[in-house]
């Protein structure tokens, strides 16, 4: 595996993955209520959640913590981040 990952590969995991795609994909629990996409978060497992599709950011209220697609990825898969990259990268289009 990669030791370095460029700044633009970055960028585009972080930014072209969308939040609420990767939560389906991923099959992590969701839902819409009220018209408003919810999750169950993976740190405190409550709902008070929401995605922003303006920022591509997965928000839960509750323990008020922020994921990108990065970040949630190692949260409910693993806990190393080169292994979220790796099992994100697939999922980008050329």
């Amino acid at each position: 595996m990669t030791k370095r990952y460029s700044v633009e590969l970055l960028w585009r995991l972080r930014n072209e993955i969308r939040m609420d795609w990767l939560i389906g994909y991923l099959r992590w629990p969701h839902k819409r209520r009220n018209g408003q996409f919810v999750f169950v978060c993976p740190l405190c497992n409550e709902s008070e959640s929401d995605v922003n599709p303006k920022t591509n950011l997965a928000r839960c209220f509750h323990c008020e913590r922020n994921f990108n697609p990065i970040e949630f990825t190692m949260a409910t898969q693993t806990d190393d981040f080169k292994e979220a990259v790796e099992f994100l990268k697939p999922l980008l289009r050329d």
